[in-house]
């Protein structure tokens, strides 16, 4: 049975639809991953897999139950770390820990039990007595997660999980989360649009604008763009674009910052032929920087949708905020 399985998902905020006809499935035990950018439907496809949205159109189940006819079965099924802080500052941690566990009838007798696990589990044993406001952001998060799996659940959706986080606490959270997995056999899908925090992901699903362009194991995805990565400014990028197309093996496209990306298999052998053939006369073309790298899912993105990953954020997000805003209103 799939951990998740979304057919032809579909949500419409009015005349804005934020998710476009998704579909995929989550095996038992594996890490999945939504990456694109803000605004792109990874939210709002967390949301309903978590019953918080009900889809417009499409179906989807968790372990075997319906998001729609049996909510109560998936929320007893789940776990949530959301992308922005759900904690009660006010709180204690361990207050925090026993009204979430009320809330899931987590039995008396077994509380302190499971509570000494978590903590455990996200190395914040004999620190949660003290109220939450007080906590380093690293704490919080680490809380979140653990209350999420306090209630053993058997997926557990993490939405931006380290947002915000320096890259020291990432790694931290990143361990724990690895950990998870590897001694509970817990399925977790996350959504990100670090490119760092997708390689843990045993396969990603790349969505832009609503739609899935792509789902593979991250190795796999990568094999889309071909050899090595040559990152160049010129003086004339149509113009090298031209001259470069004639040679064998070689394609190339926009950048995202006024670039243009050479994909060659030996990148090393081809840059000095590169620069000999965009010198050339009659009309010489200036290479003003030129840079190699290897093949990574930030190219990937780039290459599948013709734009970074952070480039489009800002329009997008406060497009969905702005139809939803116009819904909500509708409603009303």
């Amino acid at each position: 049975m799939d951990a998740v399985n979304a057919q032809s998902l579909v949500k419409k905020f009015g005349d804005f639809t934020a998710v476009d006809g998704v579909s995929f499935t989550v095996d038992p035990g594996e890490v999945f991953g939504f990456l694109g950018p803000n605004g792109a439907g990874k939210t709002t496809t967390i949301r309903m897999l978590s019953t918080l949205l009900r889809p417009t159109a499409g179906r989807a189940s968790i372990s075997g139950f319906d998001v729609v006819t049996q909510q109560s079965q998936v929320r007893q099924s789940i776990g949530m770390i959301f992308q922005d802080p759900s904690l009660d500052d006010r709180l204690t941690g361990r207050e925090n820990l026993m009204f979430h566990a009320m809330l899931y009838d987590v039995p008396k007798a077994l509380f302190a039990t499971r509570v000494a696990e978590v903590l455990q589990m996200v190395d914040l044993d004999g620190k949660v007595d003290g109220a939450v406001r007080t906590f380093s952001g690293g704490m919080k998060r680490r809380l979140e997660i653990a209350r999420g799996l306090l209630h053993h659940p058997k997926v557990l959706f993490l939405d931006e999980p380290t947002i915000g986080l320096d890259p020291q606490t990432r790694r931290k959270i990143w361990e724990y989360l690895l950990s998870l997995r590897q001694h509970q056999g817990v399925t977790m899908f996350m959504t990100t649009h670090y490119m760092d925090e997708a390689e843990h992901c045993d396969r990603i699903a790349i969505i832009d604008q609503g739609r899935i362009v792509a789902l593979d194991t991250p190795r796999a995805l990568k094999g889309l763009v071909g050899g090595d990565i040559i990152s160049i400014r010129t003086s004339d990028n149509a113009a090298a674009a031209e001259r470069l197309a004639a040679v064998p093996a070689i394609i190339t496209r926009p950048g995202p910052e006024e670039q243009l990306i050479v994909e060659t298999p030996h990148g090393d052998r081809f840059i000095p032929e590169m620069m000999t053939l965009l010198a050339a006369n009659p009309r010489a073309i200036e290479v003003q920087s030129v840079s190699l790298s290897r093949p990574t899912l930030e190219d990937v993105f780039i290459k599948l949708t013709g734009h970074g990953i952070r480039q489009e954020e800002g329009g997008a997000l406060q497009e969905l905020r702005a139809a939803a805003r116009m819904w909500t209103g509708r409603r009303r």
